[in-house]
């Protein structure tokens, strides 16, 4: 009540207010209703008092659902004075974060309860996680409504937003770098480079821009992805690493940038058998930790679902897995790179070149992914190859924007 009052006496407290609470805080109905109409009288440019509030939701038939006129009269004299509006929002949003505490946490007890088989123990700890999860984003984001959206894609447009830069210029020019929520694929046939590129754009974000990344790797352990980070960042042949073939000026060059690499902030995984439900627990837990931007997952073919012998077939699996990558990206908002392996097509064709239908073991993966990038070079199938060390990506699918190859060393 001190919230409304306030707003209907101050127009400067229904923008701090405004900041805190959303609709969906506020525990009647009736306040909602009020809160509602105060700030759509405040997006019009109009003053927001007793009578203008009395007027708009008597338009709308919604004036007795909202406790008739005395009623806001009433709020206004709940206080004396306006300036302590944004302290008591701030009173009313931790009450409404209570609530919300209280009601996951019934959600979370009947799962347990739950023993008609409906869903297997991994479901129901993943449904609690995500729960749990849900409670540390801003209740304002469920509750957007069409106006919140093009206040938003208006404000992009005049200050467009670029996503997570790859450090491929010609690429990220095409895409307008890595959004989130996308699902990015990177595949090819194998020793081709998916890994290499997936790993150069996690080294990018990291080590040049700062930002927190996930790498979740089922095929190197974290030993190699070091070597290959060193390799890259330092200029040194990886087989020098490798086998300790070390010259002089190897090792300055690795000394000058083995701290750089040391403080990346780069959280690797290398469990072996990692499922979808334990990216996710760990995904979760990075994103609240840090301001996680960017997971990597290296290969969507190795994981599995953690659930054996509940799929009809391993099509369905990817098919679910792939699902749940997408999805984890939205809830996460940020970009995830799945890196996949490609059927052999490309081998029976003349030109080997790669195309969308021969990602390996699910047609869904085409389907789900926002953005899919192939890898194609011809040294992998002509050794004397005029384009010796020149890799093409092939990029098959840009959900929103045009499709190009692009040539890189």
């Amino acid at each position: 009540m001190a919230v409304l009052g306030g707003m209907l006496l101050s127009k400067s407290a229904i923008a701090d207010v405004s900041e805190i609470l959303a609709a969906a805080d506020f525990y009647k109905p009736a306040h909602e209703t009020i809160y509602t109409a105060i700030l759509d009288l405040y997006a019009e440019g109009q003053g927001a008092d007793a009578v203008t509030v009395s007027a708009h939701l008597a338009k709308s038939g919604e004036l007795a659902k909202a406790g008739g006129a005395p009623y806001l009269h009433t709020l206004m004299s709940c206080i004396p004075t306006a300036a302590n509006a944004g302290h008591y929002a701030e009173i009313v949003r931790e009450h409404s974060t209570r609530r919300r505490v209280i009601q996951a946490g019934t959600r979370i007890a009947q799962m347990g309860w739950e023993t008609d088989g409906a869903a297997d123990l991994a479901q129901i700890i993943d449904r609690a996680q995500a729960e749990t999860h849900a409670l540390s984003r801003p209740q304002a984001e469920a509750d957007s409504t069409p106006a919140d959206s093009v206040a938003r894609v208006l404000g992009r447009i005049e200050k467009p937003s670029v996503g997570v830069p790859t450090g491929f210029i010609d690429l990220d020019e095409l895409t307008d770098g890595l959004h989130a929520g996308q699902m990015i694929i990177i595949a090819a046939r194998p020793a081709i480079g998916k890994s290499t590129l997936g790993l150069d754009v996690c080294r990018h974000v990291s080590i040049d821009l700062g930002m927190h990344t996930a790498l979740f790797s089922l095929e190197m352990n974290q030993d190699e992805i070091t070597k290959r980070t060193l390799s890259a960042e330092a200029s040194v042949p990886l087989h020098h690493l490798r086998y300790g073939r070390m010259s002089d000026d190897d090792w300055r060059r690795i000394g000058k940038h083995a701290e750089r690499v040391s403080s990346a902030p780069i959280h690797v995984d290398d469990s072996p058998g990692l499922t979808m439900m334990g990216i996710r627990t760990k995904a979760r837990r990075l994103k609240q930790l840090y301001d996680l931007r960017l997971i990597v997952v290296d290969y969507l073919q190795l994981m599995s679902s953690g659930v054996p012998g509940r799929h009809e077939s391993r099509q369905v699996e990817v098919s679910e897995i792939s699902r749940g990558l997408k999805l984890l990206g939205k809830e996460l908002d940020l970009p995830v790179i799945a890196i996949a392996q490609l059927n052999r097509g490309p081998e029976q064709r003349s030109d080997k070149k790669p195309v969308l239908s021969d990602l390996r073991e699910s047609g869904s993966l085409e389907m789900d992914a926002d953005v899919v990038i192939l890898i194609h070079r011809e040294d992998a199938y002509e050794r004397e190859s005029p384009r010796a060390g020149e890799a093409d990506l092939i990029v098959a699918k840009n959900r929103n924007g045009a499709t190009a190859t692009i040539p890189l060393r």
